[in-house]
């Protein structure tokens, strides 16, 4: 997968917000219901519940028994699958504010990239911290890890940066040239083409927080 500057920017932020409402009303709150965890992994061609058997993989979501494309309604998905759509409540206040009756458009090469930079990240996470489990929060949608109150992740856009980006996130605000962004470093994926340079930039991070 390449850097994904040849994928439309509004078709990425559109397929951004389709796939973080999945993940939000069909994944991360049925399962919150159900198990009283919102956490959901890095899986392939996109993510899957920790606990509930539900996976994003590409434009299909793929349930225990049966898939179905990812198209129509997030009710209708989540009818699909068999649970209860909705956002886990009183739970974060930062939702998507998705009606569960909008409709779901996710473009194949935007959800793939999106796939490759989250496994990218996750990839890099591990590297980092053997020892950690990357989690994808439904909330901001990014694959994170804390390592002495620091946080690693990467996102896959947000009000932020509108693509992907790895950051580096200090509990304690740093000062240096290194620490770009408003929560400590922010690198865009464009300029982290492997897991190898993902890891490089998180271990710098690490070093320079710790200093």
């Amino acid at each position: 997968m390449g850097t994904g500057t040849e994928i439309d920017a509004g078709m990425l932020a559109t397929t951004r917000r389709s796939l973080h409402g999945v993940a939000e009303m069909v994944v991360a709150g049925p399962q919150h219901r159900r198990f009283d965890t919102i956490r959901l992994v890095v899986a392939p061609g996109g993510f899957r519940g920790l606990r509930l058997p539900l996976h994003v993989d590409g434009t299909t979501l793929r349930f225990e028994g049966g898939s179905a494309p990812l198209a129509g309604t997030y009710r209708g998905l989540a009818e699909a699958a068999g649970v209860d759509v909705g956002v886990a409540v009183d739970l974060y206040t930062d939702v998507t504010g998705i009606d569960p009756d909008e409709e779901v458009v996710v473009d194949a090469a935007a959800a793939a990239y999106l796939a490759d930079c989250w496994a990218r990240g996750d990839a890099a996470l591990r590297l980092l911290a053997p020892e950690s489990s990357p989690i994808l929060w439904p909330e901001h949608f990014d694959v994170g890890i804390t390592v002495d109150q620091v946080n690693y992740g990467l996102s896959p856009g947000d009000g932020y940066h509108p693509s992907p980006y790895a950051y580096v996130g200090p509990w304690t605000p740093p000062e240096g040239d290194f620490w770009n962004a408003p929560f400590g470093a922010a690198r865009p994926v464009e300029e982290l083409p492997d897991v190898a340079a993902v890891a490089a930039f998180f271990a710098e991070g690490r070093e320079r927080a710790a200093s």
